[in-house]
Formats: structure tokens, C-alpha cells, sequence
């Protein structure tokens, strides 16, 4: 019974070692590359209720979150990485008071970001931001 358990016991450490090891044995092409931006893009309504939230990298990869990732990547790096700059999409909105607050949280091309923005409405956040938050 002794025995049973010992093996049992050394059968258990020797998976567990494998496991730990194979990533380091992995050649470094087999690692995916690691993007050089990732922001987490949220979209809350009033009183802070969570509306939506997805993941942008960019450069954009094929397995993005975001629906526009290419849209999107292309309006912030022509702004700079600036989420304020011109990513926007004039049009013409509603007066509708019905608030919205954007927020960006991650590294845009190596930089920390931490942006919050709230909008009049939907409408005018789309007009603002363009691509970037037409999730």
C-alpha cells in the first residue's frame, strides 16, 4: 500500500514537472507575439451601468475582439494614439440627453494609457471616436 501511494505520489510530480516545462522547451517562433498595444474599451450608460466592453490590439490581430480592430487601430494611430485627436466621425446627432462614458484602460504603442470621456449621447460618442468605440 505504501509503495502504491510513492508511485502514485512520484507519477503526479513527474506530470507536473512535464507541464511545467514544456513552455520553456517550446521554440520562441511558437510563442505568439505579443502586440504592441492592448486597450480594454468600455461603454457605460448612466449611473455607471456597464453596457459593453471589448479588447483592441493593435496592431490589429485576426482573432481581435473588436469588431472594427482594423477601423480602429488605423483612427488612433493617424491620431497619434491620442483618443481625443481626430478618430471622430462627424454627423449630425440628436439633442438627446442620455449619457454615455467611455473609457480606455491598456498600452497604446508602448505608452500607458488611462482615458475617460462621458458623451451627451451614443450619437456623439460615435461622431467622436469613430471607429474606436463602434463596438
Amino acid at each position: 500500500m505504501i509503495v502504491a501511494t510513492v508511485a502514485r505520489l512520484l507519477a503526479a510530480a513527474s506530470l507536473t514537472a512535464a507541464a511545467l516545462a514544456t513552455p520553456l522547451l517550446m521554440s520562441p517562433t511558437a510563442h505568439a507575439a505579443a502586440p504592441d498595444s492592448g486597450l480594454f474599451l468600455t461603454v457605460s450608460g448612466s449611473d455607471d451601468t456597464w453596457i459593453r466592453g471589448v479588447l483592441l490590439e493593435c496592431p490589429a490581430a485576426s482573432g481581435s475582439n473588436h469588431p472594427k480592430a482594423a477601423e480602429a487601430c488605423a483612427a488612433l494611430d493617424t491620431a497619434g494614439g491620442d483618443l481625443d485627436g481626430p478618430t471622430g466621425d462627424p454627423r449630425p446627432c440628436p439633442h438627446l440627453y442620455n449619457p454615455v462614458t467611455a473609457t480606455a484602460e491598456g498600452q497604446y504603442d508602448g505608452r500607458p494609457v488611462s482615458w475617460q470621456r462621458t458623451f451627451a449621447n451614443a450619437c456623439v460618442l460615435a461622431a467622436v471616436t469613430g471607429p474606436v468605440f463602434r463596438f
